[in-house]
C-alpha cells in the first residue's frame, strides 16, 4: 500500500499546485503523510455528505475539486458544518485533497471531460496557459462536433449526457440556430465570454450564466448559450481523474481502490416551471 504522501506526490504531478489561481486553496487540507492509502474518493464538493459516504466506503483520501475553506477560516469547531467535516475527517483517518483552478487549466483538465461527456472533439483551450508550449493546457476548450446539429438539439444531448439536476438546461438564443463548433468551460463561465466570441464558436455551455453577461451577449452575437449546473458540469472531472489515478496505481502496483461518488451535492433541490412565459403578469 502506498503512503498518503506518495499519492498527493502523484496527484501534485497531474494538477501541480503551482498552477492554481493566485486567489484559490488548493492542496491538502488534512491527513498523515505517513498514512497508507487503500481506497480514494473523488467528488466535487467536500460537504459532508461525501465525508459520510468516504466513511461507509473505508476511504482513506477523498480528493474534491472544490476547496473547503477557499476564504479561510479562524475556527474548526464542529459546531460549523466546515468545521464537522474537518472533525470527522481527522477522527476517522480520512485525508482529503483538493484540486481546483489547477485541475480546470490541466492537460487533461475539467473541460476537457465536458468535452468528452458531451462527444465532441477537442481543438484547443478557449484560454491557453501562456506557460505551455504545446499549447494544451488553459481554461475552457474550443470544441467541434461530429456533424452540425441545432442549438436545441445540442442543449438536449447535455441533458441527456450530463448528471440530472433540479436546474437542469437552460438556453439563450434561437434554438434552430445550427451549432458546428462549441466552447465549454466547466464550471462558473461567463468570464470567458471575450474569448469565446474571439474563438469563432457558435454556442458556449458552462454554469452560472448570470443574467446581465447573458443580455449583453445575445445582443451583440448570435451566440448560443446553454446554461447548465456547476455541479454537473465539472462531475465528469471527477471520473476522468479516477481513471488517471487508476493507471498511475496500475504503473506502480500500488493496488488502489478507487471511487467516484454519485451523490448529488448541487444545492438546488426542486425547479418549478411557470404556467406561462408569454410575457410578465398582468
Amino acid at each position: 500500500m502506498p503512503r498518503l504522501s506518495e499519492v498527493i506526490a502523484a496527484l501534485d504531478a497531474l494538477w501541480p499546485p503551482e498552477r492554481a489561481e493566485g486567489w484559490d486553496a488548493v492542496g491538502t487540507v488534512c491527513g498523515d503523510p505517513d498514512a497508507e492509502v487503500r481506497r480514494v474518493l473523488f467528488a466535487v464538493d467536500p460537504v459532508q455528505e461525501i465525508v459520510d459516504e468516504a466513511l461507509k466506503l473505508g476511504a482513506d483520501l477523498i480528493v474534491a475539486h472544490h476547496p473547503l475553506y477557499l476564504r479561510g477560516t479562524t475556527t474548526v469547531a464542529a459546531g460549523h458544518f466546515k468545521g464537522r467535516v474537518v472533525h470527522t475527517l481527522i477522527k476517522h483517518d480520512i485525508a482529503l485533497h483538493v484540486a481546483h483552478t489547477n485541475a480546470d487549466s490541466a492537460d487533461p483538465g475539467v473541460s476537457d471531460a465536458l468535452a468528452g461527456a458531451l462527444d465532441v472533439r477537442v481543438v484547443r483551450p478557449l484560454v491557453p496557459d501562456p506557460t505551455d508550449p504545446a499549447g494544451r493546457r488553459g481554461l475552457g476548450r474550443l470544441c467541434e462536433l461530429d456533424h452540425p446539429m441545432t442549438l436545441g438539439e445540442f442543449a438536449a444531448r447535455a441533458a441527456a449526457v450530463l448528471p440530472a439536476t433540479a436546474q437542469g438546461i437552460r438556453v439563450a438564443g434561437d434554438p434552430g440556430t445550427t451549432v458546428r463548433t462549441v466552447a465549454v468551460s466547466g464550471g462558473s463561465g461567463d468570464s470567458l465570454f471575450d474569448a469565446v466570441r474571439a474563438s469563432g464558436a457558435d454556442a458556449f455551455l458552462t454554469a452560472d450564466l448570470r443574467h446581465h453577461p447573458v443580455s449583453e451577449a445575445c445582443k451583440e452575437s448570435a451566440l448560443g448559450l446553454i446554461d447548465a449546473a456547476h455541479w454537473a458540469t465539472e462531475w465528469p472531472w471527477c471520473e476522468q481523474a479516477a481513471a488517471q489515478l487508476d493507471e498511475i496505481s496500475d504503473r506502480h502496483g500500488w493496488d488502489l481502490r478507487v471511487h467516484v461518488s454519485k451523490t448529488v451535492t448541487d444545492p438546488w433541490s426542486a425547479h418549478h416551471t411557470s404556467p406561462s412565459i408569454d410575457g410578465a403578469p398582468n
